[in-house]
């Protein structure tokens, strides 16, 4: 008999253990779908009033709890606690504006009027649902696929990254508490992909984060290597206060993280300048110290991947232009995975830094002659998540926008998935989408009725 695995969560900060959970016994992972698949068809009979009242005293108690699921978000992924309770509350946002309308996403659509027939549509939920999530922004990633799949009537299984194991576990409590039953939300810790395949190609889930299937609907949200590109008319010392950020931000470890910048070439020198300003006032250091802006990565992987895109840059000619900064230098301890904030310029896209998804707090920047010219080098990837225009003329903003080849483009600002609006990436980064109406696409499958009435009746 196989042994059980054990998955143990390594502190970013630190590099010493924090947590140790188990992975599930063959006999466990089979049970886990046929449990889901009769919480599901006891579920799906729950009106939907009935259902939006416990999630709307989830979310409650959700953002009750948000200074100790901070805490938590901080040890484990090493976020700034500074940062961390505001994941919670924009989670509850997200999830209470998918609440608000999942009354009208979920209602029948009428057929045509016709005298003596009966004619509608009716989004039917699909079964167990299978969510798999990352570490990066776990409440986020999951709400935005939680909510709505219990809104619409289906049972879920939770895999979470090992990074962040104690997500899933508060987030079914608070359900339970809630009033949901606990067989309708269910979790494994699991590291082991042959077993994370067999819950995949389990018959009961309907609904996956990972292809193999063509009888499962697919959901991916994956990576993202978002470029800006910086019109001379900006502000630019409010734009490179908006892009910094967009670049840092839980040191860059966003799927829609800006990875890459282009600034037109009048005003390139003066907005390195501007840039260079902001990046002296962070302050890279302890997580747990409310005054610090930049935590560590996640890993030492994650550490040495981020160094070598550097390296790679300044080996083939880019420039470290990164200001003089001493926390950026002397880290708070030597054995947490820091990396400072590093602005790379004169970099071009041979170089992995504009190519590859970095996923960290490198800020690299690309002169460029012409707003056709930064288009066209905006659209030279494999990715389409994001991208931003940064200008005074929000019509031309607009007018580029429609040449950008990504799933949101935004005018003035980066690194925000509204939830009105549909979070869905192009080329190779996701399928399906998340948030808005369109959400909830993912979690129904439509079904028909079609009533004549009796001859005679």
């Amino acid at each position: 008999m196989a042994a059980q695995e054990t998955l143990t969560t390594i502190s970013p900060t630190t590099n010493q253990p924090i947590l140790t959970r188990h992975g599930p016994t063959s006999a466990d992972l089979a049970a886990l779908p046929q449990r889901a698949q009769a919480a599901f068809l006891k579920y799906r009979q729950t009106p939907l009033p009935t259902r939006q009242t416990i999630v709307r005293k989830a979310l409650q108690l959700l953002n009750d709890r948000q200074e100790e699921l901070a805490r938590e978000l901080t040890e484990q992924m090493g976020r700034p606690i500074a940062y961390t309770a505001k994941e919670i509350t924009t989670a509850v946002a997200r999830g209470e504006y998918m609440l608000k309308i999942s009354s009208d996403a979920l209602a029948d659509t009428p057929g045509e009027p016709q005298e003596g027939f009966k004619r509608y549509i009716r989004k039917v939920p699909l079964g167990p649902v299978l969510v798999l999530f990352a570490w990066n922004y776990p409440y986020l990633i999951l709400v935005n696929s939680l909510i709505p799949a219990l809104l619409a009537g289906n049972s879920v299984i939770l895999k979470p990254s090992p990074q962040t194991p104690t997500i899933v576990e508060q987030v079914q409590k608070l359900f339970v508490e809630a009033g949901l039953d606990e067989d309708v939300i269910q979790y494994f810790h699991c590291g082991d992909f042959a077993k994370i395949e067999k819950m995949v190609q389990a018959p009961e889930i309907q609904s996956k984060a990972a292809a193999g299937r063509v009888d499962c609907r697919v959901g991916l949200e994956l990576g993202g290597k978002d470029p800006a590109y910086v019109r001379p008319d900006v502000d630019l010392n409010w734009a490179a206060e908006e892009i910094v950020d967009g670049a840092v931000f839980n040191s860059g470890q966003s799927c829609c993280s800006l990875e890459r910048v282009y600034v037109h070439e009048s005003v390139h020198d003066d907005f390195v300048a501007a840039v260079q300003k902001v990046m002296s006032g962070y302050k890279l250091g302890d997580p747990n110290d409310k005054d610090t802006n930049i935590g560590p990565v996640i890993s030492k992987a994650a550490a040495t991947r981020i160094q070598s895109h550097i390296d790679d840059a300044l080996a083939k000619g880019a420039k470290n232009a990164t200001p003089e900064n001493k926390t950026f230098t002397s880290p708070p301890t030597t054995e947490g995975n820091y990396i400072p904030p590093t602005l790379l310029t004169h970099v071009n896209h041979t170089m992995l830094v504009m190519r590859d998804e970095t996923f960290g707090p490198i800020l690299p920047i690309q002169s460029v002659a012409s707003d056709s010219e930064a288009v066209s080098l905006m659209n030279d990837s494999q990715f389409g998540l994001t991208a931003s225009i940064w200008t005074k003329d929000v019509g031309k903003g607009e007018e580029l926008s429609e040449e950008v080849e990504a799933g949101t483009v935004f005018v003035n600002r980066a690194d925000f998935p509204s939830p009105d609006l549909a979070w869905v990436g192009w080329k190779e980064s996701g399928r399906g989408q998340t948030l808005s109406s369109f959400g909830f696409e993912q979690f129904v499958r439509l079904k028909s009725y079609h009533v004549k009435a009796y001859p005679g009746a």
